[in-house]
């Protein structure tokens, strides 16, 4: 295997946009609903970005675009330096190859009606010139690379736990050889038990293999196992993003706080007297805050929180967009 340029990035977005044209009949304008708000970032060789955040924050459709699957109203996705954005169709394909999706249920991402040697060998069939012994021959060794046993090969997804489908979902997507592979909440539908079982698998073949992964995920805990970097999304926009220690030893923005007060094991930043709770749903991306996005949730909003959307910028060794950030970045008296 040649080993990877680690100067280049596996994918660098930059100001990554998606809108959607909500319909509402012929009499009425449509609306627009921003799911994600002019997002960038970069993922090196080897390291994980982890992005989290609730349900609704724009997470997944991140990985849907950076995936291919969409293509971004705004901004710019490169992939190992090739701009995906403005690709024709046949550079965009081979494009797709290098970027492979593990789902979040592995009980309805595999065909109940195939075998699992059928199922790891049809990227090959569909994508590389392999004949089939040569197919066979190296689905045979990524099941083995997974943890799965050689008679497990001839065998129907209904015969295998939870765990052992994610593990048979994560040789399918690593069967073109990807240089990213996008994990969307890969074990939150597994018992808590094998959860840790995947995540180790997972790096364990990262470091291996040198992938790098666009880890979705809305549980911190998770997060602090498996991530080398971290992005915290809310309603699209990001609020908090740097290295996963910085953050998680001195998390600056409100929302990151109380995502980290409210994930069992993890202690609230500044002790239980600063403990943050969410009140309150998250607003409708149909109709966002004027302000900061978060200013309808968060108790130490101010009237400019109120006015002024915060812009990403650094402090303390990371972004982020807060204006009252810089208070919780000094040390407890």
């Amino acid at each position: 295997m040649s080993t990877p340029n680690t100067l280049t990035p596996v994918v660098e977005a930059r100001g990554l946009r998606q809108v959607y044209t909500i319909r509402r009949g012929f009499l009425r304008a449509p609306d627009h609903l921003q799911a994600v708000a002019g997002v960038s970032f970069q993922v090196m060789p080897g390291r994980t970005l982890a992005v989290v955040g609730e349900s609704g924050c724009g997470k997944s459709t991140l990985a849907r675009m950076v995936s291919l699957i969409e293509s971004p109203t705004e901004g710019t996705l490169q992939l190992g330096g090739v701009d995906a954005t403005s690709a024709d169709s046949s550079a965009k394909a081979a494009l797709r190859k290098k970027v492979q999706l593990v789902f979040q249920n592995p009980y309805g991402s595999l065909n109940p009606r195939k075998r699992i040697g059928q199922i790891l060998e049809a990227p090959l069939e569909i994508n590389t010139d392999l004949n089939a012994a040569q197919r066979q021959e190296k689905a045979r060794a990524m099941l083995a690379k997974v943890g799965l046993r050689p008679e497990h090969y001839d065998r129907y997804p209904h015969m295998f736990s939870g765990g052992q489908r994610q593990r048979i979902a994560i040789a399918r997507a690593l069967m073109l050889d990807p240089a990213l592979v996008v994990a969307d909440e890969p074990v939150s539908a597994l018992d808590v038990s094998i959860q840790a079982q995947v995540l180790n698998l997972l790096a364990d073949l990262q470091e291996e293999l040198g992938l790098a992964y666009l880890f979705i995920s809305h549980d911190l805990g998770v997060v602090r196992h498996i991530a080398h970097d971290v992005m915290v999304m809310y309603l699209g926009q990001v609020v908090e993003q740097g290295d996963k220690t910085t953050i998680f030893e001195q998390p600056l923005h409100p929302y990151t706080r109380a995502l980290m007060a409210s994930t069992p094991g993890m202690h609230a930043p500044g002790g239980k007297s600063q403990r943050i709770v969410l009140k309150g749903e998250l607003p409708s991306p149909l109709n966002p805050p004027k302000g900061c996005v978060f200013s309808t949730r968060c108790p130490h909003a101010t009237e400019r929180c109120h006015a002024e959307r915060p812009v990403l910028q650094p402090l303390a060794g990371r972004q982020v967009a807060c204006h009252e950030a810089s208070a919780f970045s000094q040390p407890a008296a």
